[in-house]
């Protein structure tokens, strides 16, 4: 066994460590709350979005089991790995909450709603479902590669060096994702939606992550600065730099509204209409996926080459 596999290995029992870790701590703090009393959580009644009670307990006790499972499976089991990303995309969805508190920070204000226990408890959701996540992609990578070393599939020495076509597709469909988004605010009115700050910055976020950042992950300019940039101008561009907003945004974007769209199928109020709701939080949903999609690609065409296959 080379040395880089044996650190492979070392890094996947810590994972496992790490999920049941984590299911253990916060299930516990699940079943406390379920069984006992609960803390208040002002208006939305619940730290978390969908998952309460036995059913978040539930999530931490599968993501324990599956942690487990995917470090004695030997080999590829779609089903498991199915479960494994299904339990991941649930916990994220839970916290969906965090992706605007967020935003608050980074305006440096956080609402009249904020609540510090359930943001503590959100933030530890999302660390379940992180942890579990690169447990699973490391299961896959273990027994879908081909290379010892860096477990990966394909030709030897064939690496892409531009973006795939379907990136691109998926990227132009999360501008227009974006678009259709600001295309039904301006149907109903942006009445309320100037006067507060946390609004107007998420609105802005949202225009940088729906138009700048799926475009730079399909094009040059995404991995070299251009040549207008001052100080940086024909660097390359970490890879981080893009990769950590564009599976993190597009991760709580469809998580975020994703439960929006659960809600107002199962008949929630809202002071807008249904057909607005539905068209609005869709269109966020396709600019959440065109992320996570473009993300992928760039992930896949900019990642060093393994010194043992080439791949």
């Amino acid at each position: 066994m080379t040395t880089t596999a044996s650190i492979a290995r070392r890094t996947g029992h810590g994972l496992t460590y790490a999920v049941l870790g984590w299911a253990v701590a916060y299930g516990g703090v699940r079943l406390l709350w379920t069984v006992g009393e609960a803390p208040e959580f002002g208006p939305f009644g619940s730290d978390l979005l969908g998952f309460t009670g036995w059913s978040s307990v539930a999530l931490c006790v599968a993501a324990g089991v599956l942690a487990v499972a995917l470090a004695r499976a030997a080999t590829w089991r779609p089903v498991l790995a199915g479960a494994a990303w299904t339990v991941t995309a649930a916990l994220i969805a839970a916290a969906g909450i965090l992706l605007p508190e967020l935003v608050g920070f980074l305006l440096f204000t956080v609402g009249p709603h904020f609540d510090p226990v359930a943001f503590v408890s959100r933030l530890g959701c999302v660390s379940g479902a992180i942890l579990l996540g690169l447990a699973t992609a490391r299961y896959q990578r273990r027994t879908r590669g081909e290379c010892p070393d860096c477990c990966r599939t394909g030709r030897p020495g064939l690496r892409r060096s531009a973006p795939a076509r379907w990136a691109r597709w998926v990227a132009y469909a999360a501008v227009a994702g974006l678009v259709t988004r600001f295309a039904a605010q301006f149907v109903v009115g942006f009445d309320g939606l100037t006067q507060d700050a946390s609004l107007i910055g998420l609105e802005v976020g949202l225009v940088l992550a729906g138009v700048l950042l799926p475009l730079a992950l399909v094009h040059r300019w995404g991995e070299i600065w251009p040549g207008w940039v001052p100080l940086l101008a024909g660097r390359r561009i970490p890879r981080l730099l893009l990769l950590v907003p564009g599976f993190g945004l597009g991760a709580g974007i469809v998580g975020y509204f994703g439960m929006g769209i659960v809600q107002v199928a199962s008949g929630s109020v809202s002071q807008f209409s249904d057909t607005f709701l539905w068209v609005a939080m869709s269109a966020y949903c396709v600019l959440g996926f065109g992320l996570l999609a473009a993300s992928s690609d760039y992930h896949l065409r900019t990642r060093s080459a393994c010194t043992a296959c080439g791949r």
